[in-house]
C-alpha cells in the first residue's frame, strides 16, 4: 500500500509540471514587455538556474557521458533560446500564443524521429496523427478564417522570426528527445543545461546590446512566476518520471498545447476564437494519435518538456 500511494504521489507532482509548463507561453509573454525578449528570458533562466540548483542540485560534469554533455548542451541551449526568444519577439499577445501552439509540434516530431532514427515500431495511427497535428497547426495560423492559406502566409509574413523560431525549437527538441534517451545513460544535466542557456542570453544581452529593462512590480511578479514554472516544473517532472505512473504522464503531457493556449489567453488578456481552439484540438489529438500509433511496441519515455 505504501508503494502504491507513494507511486500516486510521485504520479500527482507529475501532473503539476505538465500545469507550470502550460503557464510558460503567457508568463515568457509577459517577462518579455517588462524586460525585453532577450534579457527577459536571461532573467528567467539564471532564476530557474538556481531553483534547479537547489532543488534537483548540483551536476558532475566527470560523471556525464561526453556525447550528451555536448550533443545534449548543444540542443537544449538552442531549444529554450528558440522557445523564449519566439514568444518575446511576438508583435502581440495572440501572435505569442500561435507562436506556443507551434512549438507545440514537437510531440509528433518525437515519435516521427523515434520511428525514423530510434527504430521505433508504429502501426498506421502515426500517419493521420502527424497529419492531424500538421492540419491544426495550420487552422491556427489562419486566424479567423481557420484553414486559409492565404491568411496563414500573411500571419507569418508578419513575423518570420518568430514563427521560425518556433519552428525550429519543435525541430530541435524533437532531435533532443530521440539523441539522449540513446546517450545520457541515466544521467540528469538539467541544471547544468539550464546554466549554459542563462550565460548563452546573457552574452546574446550584452553582445547585441539588448532592450532596456524596466523592472515593476508586475515585470517582477511574472519573472518570479516565469521562473519557478521553468524550474520546479523540471523538477517534478523529474520525479514524476522517475517514481510516477509514466504511461499517465505521458498520455496527459500531449494536452499542454490546449490548456497552455487557455492560460495564456487569461493572462495576456487575449480571447481567441473558434477556429484557434479547433487547431489546437486537433494539435493534441495528433500528438494523442501519434502516441498510440506506438504503444505496446517499446515506447519510448515520456517527452521531457515544459
Amino acid at each position: 500500500m505504501a508503494v502504491t500511494h507513494s507511486r500516486k504521489q510521485a504520479t500527482l507532482i507529475g501532473l503539476v509540471a505538465i500545469l507550470l509548463w502550460s503557464s510558460i507561453v503567457g508568463l515568457i509573454r509577459g517577462v518579455s514587455q517588462s524586460f525585453g525578449a532577450t534579457g527577459g528570458a536571461a532573467l528567467i533562466y539564471t532564476v530557474a538556474s538556481g531553483l534547479l540548483w537547489l532543488s534537483v542540485g548540483a551536476v558532475s560534469i566527470r560523471a556525464l557521458p561526453r556525447a550528451y554533455l555536448i550533443w545534449g548542451s548543444l540542443l537544449f541551449v538552442s531549444y529554450e533560446l528558440c522557445l523564449s526568444l519566439s514568444i518575446g519577439y511576438a508583435n502581440s499577445g495572440r501572435q505569442a500564443i500561435e507562436v506556443g501552439m507551434v512549438n507545440y509540434l514537437w510531440p509528433s516530431f518525437t515519435m516521427l524521429a523515434a520511428i525514423l532514427f530510434n527504430r521505433q515500431r508504429a502501426n498506421w495511427l502515426i500517419v493521420p496523427g502527424f497529419l492531424m497535428a500538421i492540419l491544426g497547426i495550420a487552422s491556427v495560423l489562419g486566424g479567423e478564417q481557420g484553414w486559409d492559406l492565404g491568411g496563414m502566409a500573411r500571419n507569418v509574413q508578419d513575423n518570420p522570426l518568430s514563427y521560425g523560431l518556433a519552428f525550429a525549437g519543435a525541430v530541435i527538441w524533437a532531435g533532443y528527445c530521440t539523441v539522449t534517451s540513446r546517450i545520457a545513460q541515466g544521467k540528469n544535466a538539467i541544471t547544468l543545461f539550464f546554466m549554459l542557456t542563462a550565460l548563452t542570453l546573457w552574452g546574446k544581452y550584452l553582445f547585441t546590446h539588448g532592450e532596456t529593462m524596466v523592472f515593476s512590480y508586475a515585470g517582477c511578479i511574472y519573472l518570479a512566476l516565469a521562473a519557478c514554472a521553468m524550474g520546479f516544473g523540471y523538477a517534478a517532472w523529474n520525479v514524476g518520471i522517475l517514481h510516477g505512473n509514466v504511461t499517465v504522464l505521458a498520455g496527459a503531457s500531449y494536452f499542454i498545447p490546449v490548456l497552455s493556449a487557455a492560460l495564456a489567453a487569461a493572462l495576456l488578456q487575449t480571447p481567441l476564437s473558434f477556429s484557434f481552439w479547433q487547431g489546437a484540438s486537433m494539435v493534441c489529438g495528433g500528438s494523442v494519435l501519434c502516441w498510440l500509433a506506438t504503444r505496446g511496441r517499446h515506447t519510448p519515455r515520456a517527452p521531457q518538456q515544459e
